[in-house]
């Protein structure tokens, strides 16, 4: 039996990650499992709401439905979320493995990040004279920032020099703030430190950049050192001095370290630490103990297929936005985005799916209609789905089960899931298959980024579109009677139904009305007789019914949907509206205030009706039953 693994992180720090991921494919390639990446982009910049709607992603999945969960902490930073994830697992009852952050009773993988720090720390002392040092860390609350900067101090403790480190910057992980905090310092007037040791390669490269856009040089005016020794850090100049965390062996450790849990052969808790290297680099005055030309060199003769590549990309993104902002229904989006996808999915492969919320299409037309916010609904959109070049016929599909058309006897495979959504509102998600390449280079940012922003463009665009056309036509409303149409019933029906598909908590009433004797009246005494008759009808319905939207759902015929108040008094308002009714008569004349109406009314019973047009068939049925009883009442009458 095929097993799967729920891999959650942000794909910020992608170049670790790629080779975290590979090392972990490699440790199962004599396994049968596929590994689950949810994935999004949140950082600290972000406001609440665009980290909430970033990181639903990771509500998507059902751990009941997995094998075991893979925390990337060095990627993952968000204690909360952290937090939510475990304990989803734990009441699931499945193995995890934490990477970059330790928590009680969980296995954790990770490297040694203090030895290494400490290698660093011994290295700017004994071979630069670094005697004053600012430490760049990432958040206060990160265990692999907070293991690194306990490294140096213990290392300056035990040489007797507590006081060369001078400053503890907190950057969040932000590469901004280290090129604001080297701006500050630079125009301070202040004595520059001989040493800025970075929690990771990003903000060091970024602290190069700042000291050089003011004038000073790297290392010849400050060392700068890195941690990750990611290959941007290698060729960028002055190649940075890092640490390599090795993480294609602790992907594989992680891998092997699961395998040992499910089969009972190391228990929860257990650690499994790898060896990290300090590298020199010219960041640091050390030109000698690499050759970064070399690779520079190489990164050059791949940059033209990189730029081939990109290009590429792009015009399909611009394809995917020209697309979406051209369709000016929901409908026809789901249709030019097959087709666009259909014909040309060389960057996305045969296997890739889109999938959007069923509401996000009603949700342009009605502002009551709001989008989950918290996980995903339990029946998706299928906008595009192919898995393995096969297509997924259905329309919908069972969020629950995650990938539309999968196998569990095929061979094994990565499977990242990328949120869309404005916001904390979420649009849906889109689906790539067997990806490490872009996770390295960021395209599945790119691309998710894209997706959203046209998505929200385009949702925008026809929520003002409809704004106007209602202005014009009022074309939700019957303009007769001035209650809502049929064309608005059919979007509350649609609502209502994906209401029921997901198996919410649905308490809603649906009353018919059919107005009695209208053609009698039309005839004998014309049409704009007839039409105030119907308007006498229609107000003592709204009376009634007063919390409920009516609508007009054809000559005489009229629909309350009963919610709250209404539904709670739905056998009191019946009652109350059938007592108002006149005595029924079929000759002419009627009195002035003269009004007959036959109704029936049923609550939607999740045991009986499996779709809304159930409720209002047994409605018609009920509505059907009182116009008889309504006209025996007569004839009752004629007998006696």
């Amino acid at each position: 039996m095929k097993k799967k693994i729920a891999f959650f992180t942000t794909g910020w720090c992608c170049e670790i990650l790629s080779q975290f991921i590979s090392g972990m494919q490699k440790a199962f390639s004599s396994e049968h499992v596929d590994i689950f990446l949810f994935v999004c982009y949140a950082t600290y910049g972000d406001n609440d709401a665009v980290r909430r709607g970033e990181m639903n992603i990771f509500n998507l999945p059902d751990m009941n439905d997995f094998d075991g969960a893979v925390l990337f902490g060095s990627g993952l930073d968000f204690q909360d979320v952290l937090d939510n994830i475990l304990e989803r697992c734990r009441k699931a009852g499945v193995p995890v493995v934490m990477q970059g952050a330790e928590r009680d009773g969980i296995s954790y993988v990770g490297s040694d990040n203090y030895q290494a720090t400490r290698d660093m720390c011994a290295h700017l002392i004994e071979a630069h004279d670094a005697h004053r040092i600012v430490f760049f860390a990432g958040t206060e609350d990160s265990h692999d920032s907070n293991l690194r900067l306990k490294a140096i101090k213990d290392h300056l403790n035990e040489c007797g020099h507590p006081e060369y480190l001078k400053e503890v910057f907190y950057t969040n992980w932000e590469n901004a703030a280290a090129s604001r905090f080297v701006n500050d310092l630079c125009t301070s007037g202040k004595e520059l430190p001989d040493v800025i040791i970075c929690a990771n390669d990003g903000l060091a490269m970024e602290s190069c950049l700042a000291f050089s856009e003011n004038g000073y040089k790297v290392p010849g005016d400050v060392m700068v050192t890195g941690f990750d020794y990611i290959d941007d850090s290698q060729i960028f100049d002055p190649s940075i001095a890092s640490v390599d965390q090795c993480l294609t062996e602790m992907g594989g450790a992680a891998a092997q370290l699961w395998l040992d849990m499910i089969n009972s052969r190391t228990a929860a808790g257990t650690s499994r630490i790898i060896p990290c290297r300090f590298i020199p680099g010219e960041s640091c005055g050390c030109h000698e103990y690499r050759n970064s030309d070399k690779k520079r060199r190489r990164v050059g003769r791949e940059g033209f297929s990189k730029r081939s590549m990109t290009t590429y990309f792009n015009r399909k993104l611009d394809r995917i936005d020209s697309t979406v902002l051209s369709c000016r229904t929901y409908e026809e989006l789901k249709k030019n985005l097959y087709d666009l996808f259909n014909k040309d999915h060389e960057y996305e492969g045969d296997s890739y799916h889109v999938l959007l919320e069923p509401n996000f299409g009603l949700s342009i037309y009605d502002s009551d209609i709001k989008l989950n916010t918290k996980g995903y609904s339990s029946h998706m959109d299928v906008v595009y789905s192919y898995e393995d070049g096969v297509r997924y016929g259905a329309g919908s599909f069972d969020s629950k089960e995650l990938v539309p058309g999968y196998r569990a006897d095929a061979a094994n495979h990565l499977y990242a899931f990328l949120p869309l959504h404005e916001e904390d509102e979420a649009y849906g998600y889109v689906i790539f298959r067997d990806c490490v390449d872009k996770i390295y280079n960021r395209f599945l940012h790119n691309y998710q980024n894209r997706l959203s922003l046209v998505l929200d463009k385009f949702r925008h665009a026809l929520t003002l579109d409809h704004i106007n056309k209602k202005l014009l036509d009022l074309m939700g409303k019957d303009p007769l009677t001035g209650v809502k149409n049929r064309m608005a019933f059919e979007d509350k029906e649609k609502y209502l139904q994906s209401l029921i598909n997901d198996g919410s908590d649905t308490a809603f009433a649906i009353a018919a009305f059919d107005v009695n004797n209208l053609k009698l009246i039309n005839d004998n005494n014309g049409h704009d007789a007839g039409d105030e008759y119907l308007n006498r009808c229609c107000h003592l319905i709204c009376r009634v019914f007063k919390h409920s939207p009516v609508y007009r759902v054809g000559g005489d015929e009229f629909l309350a949907v009963l919610h709250d108040e209404d539904y709670d008094r739905a056998e009191e308002l019946s009652a109350d509206m059938k007592s108002r009714m006149s005595p029924y008569s079929d000759e002419m004349p009627l009195p002035d205030d003269y009004v007959s109406i036959a109704m029936g009314m049923v609550k939607f019973d999740s045991a009986k009706d499996r779709s809304v047009a159930d409720v209002m068939k047994r409605a018609d049925e009920k509505m059907y039953e009182d116009k008889t009883r309504i006209k025996s009442t007569k004839e009752n009458l004629h007998h006696e």
